[in-house]
């Protein structure tokens, strides 16, 4: 059995489109819009399964962003200890030449590479 909810933007229904307009003849309403759950995956973390879009979950989070953070707010940073290894590999660069063309300079460039993460 397929399940639905609501977008959860209290303004979703005053958004004007042609996919809210419902009722008949004079009895026409502008509604909320109905949402497929997992309709991008099955799992329930889903942000998708409670806004029917991008511009109504912005504006939610412009309605009710200080009250989330507020609610779940961090009041010191979290870390994860892990083991890093410095790496050294051949790389390119483009230099212009004074013709107005450009060359290939190669050089040595390094990245660090996490060998683990708890």
């Amino acid at each position: 059995m397929t399940s639905y909810n609501w977008c959860h933007n209290p303004d979703c229904h005053t958004i004007n489109t042609q996919s809210r307009i419902r009722g008949t003849g004079d009895n026409k309403v502008l509604r909320t819009m109905k949402i497929k759950a997992n309709r991008y995956g099955d799992y329930q973390a889903n942000i998708w399964n409670y806004f029917c879009n991008q511009g109504c979950l912005m504006m939610f989070l412009n309605k009710f962003g200080q009250e989330i953070a507020q609610t779940y707010s961090v009041k010191e940073p979290k870390e994860t200890p892990i083991k890093v290894r410095t790496e050294k590999y051949d790389n390119y660069r483009y230099r212009w030449t004074e013709n107005g063309g450009s060359e290939r300079v190669p050089y040595t460039s390094t990245r660090k590479i996490i060998e683990n993460s708890s």
